[in-house]
């Protein structure tokens, strides 16, 4: 049996108080191990004195929930060593990204980011034909996303070789990979546009830096354009 991973992970809430609406999708053939991967990254912490938090990389930009008692040196470090595993992992992924205000209602904006995804499954079928099955992880945190992520990939691939599993970043390396990825690219878009924070700039730095430190590094494991 030949089975792929698709994580999936957002950045924005689902009203349209935020300007932008993020998603990432982190694909992985399940034949290449991660294991060793992730072993390396947590003994890199042991030897660190850092601990091991589920990557959540809106706290841990901001010093909230269970970043809160970490310096930034701290922070900064933790973000360092996950970008170090990171840049090991055999996957790919891409990230859509969409200015809300472009959209008239919630429904509109799930219609797209739905033929957006199913276009990427199309321009990529010699990737997914080759599995027997597609497990689909996702914490289901958001109506919008699942309703766009499950109609999307049941019908661009056949139902019967699709499985649906909870994706917490709490159970999965992987979803906080996602996590990461999406944030990084929203942050890029935000650089882009002049829109940065004063947090982006305290975290990353100037634009330059960002793209050389953080950038650069994720988009190594783009998919594709096909």
């Amino acid at each position: 049996m030949a089975d792929g991973s698709i994580f999936a992970d957002e950045s924005g809430e689902q009203g349209f108080q935020s300007e932008y609406y993020a998603l990432t999708l982190v694909f992985h053939d399940q034949f290449n191990p991660v294991i060793p991967v992730f072993e390396d990254y947590e003994q890199l912490l042991r030897n660190a004195g850092l601990p091991d938090i589920p990557m959540h990389a809106s706290p841990l930009l901001n010093g909230h929930d269970d970043y809160q008692r970490l310096a930034i040196s701290q922070r900064k470090r933790l973000l360092a060593y996950f970008m170090s595993m990171l840049h090991k992992l055999p996957v790919q992924y891409v990230t859509l990204i969409y200015r809300k205000a472009e959209y008239t209602t919630l429904e509109q904006l799930g219609m797209r980011i739905k033929r957006d995804i199913v276009n990427t499954v199309f321009d990529h079928l010699d990737l997914f034909q080759r599995f027997d099955a597609v497990k689909v992880y996702y914490d289901g945190g958001q109506s919008l996303i699942t309703q766009a992520i499950r109609g999307a990939v049941e019908y661009a691939l056949s139902k019967q070789a699709i499985v649906y599993r909870k994706g917490s970043p709490t159970d999965y390396r992987l979803a906080q990979v996602a996590d990461l990825i999406c944030t990084i690219e929203l942050t890029a878009r935000k650089y882009e546009n002049h829109e940065q924070t004063a947090t982006d700039e305290r975290f990353f730095g100037p634009v330059g830096a960002f793209k050389k430190n953080y950038l650069k590094k994720v988009r190594k494991h783009l998919l594709p354009s096909q």
